[in-house]
């Protein structure tokens, strides 16, 4: 299959989900916009879900690290990722647990180990760039994180700027392209 076939594929699924909205919408950064990418309405649909591991597990084809999902938003892709891969992969928390371990960071992750990060919709980056930080202070070496849609708002800079490549299976460029049938 090839990258514009998947593109589309995915594009279909996600608006079969009905997870691409149009409208006037607040972001949780506090900008708004013109449309919205309901992440939950894509995750929780099994064709979707399973498009979205298929492509991850594609881009993961050359590496054998371990994944990390943000919580909470990225648990089921990077389950569905992981199962579909074969492999263990940890949550990282935006602030430690107040009881039982009080980790961040839940699953088993070895000093020095490889971790590739799978979040769902990257906006500016920020939440992404936290979960890096809270995998590294764990010891963890990481330098990619892989997206289901970058709404191109900054994100890959700031990225950029932690030392971390952003790989996107969706732009809005794209999705926006599809709306406005182009």
């Amino acid at each position: 299959m090839t990258d514009d076939d998947r593109r589309r594929e995915l594009i279909a699924a996600l608006t079969a989900a009905d997870a691409v909205r149009f409208g006037e919408f607040e972001l949780s950064h506090g900008g708004t916009s013109d449309y919205y990418v309901d992440k939950y309405l894509f995750e929780t649909d099994p064709d979707a879900l399973t498009l979205v591991a298929e492509a991850f597990a594609d881009r993961l084809a050359d590496t054998d690290a371990k994944l990390a999902g943000v919580a909470l938003g990225a648990v089921p892709l990077v389950a569905v990722t992981a199962a579909e891969l074969g492999r263990p992969y940890v949550i990282a928390r935006k602030q430690a647990k107040e009881y039982g371990t009080g980790n961040r960071i839940e699953g088993r992750l070895d000093e020095g180990e490889e971790v590739v990060v799978i979040e769902d919709i990257a906006t500016t980056g920020q939440s992404a760039v936290d979960a890096v930080e809270a995998l590294r202070e764990a010891g963890a070496t990481v330098d990619r994180v892989l997206v289901v849609v970058d709404r191109e708002e900054g994100a890959a800079e700031l990225l950029a700027d932690h030392d971390i490549e952003l790989e996107s299976l969706l732009t809005a460029t794209e999705l926006l392209a599809e709306r406005d049938g182009e």
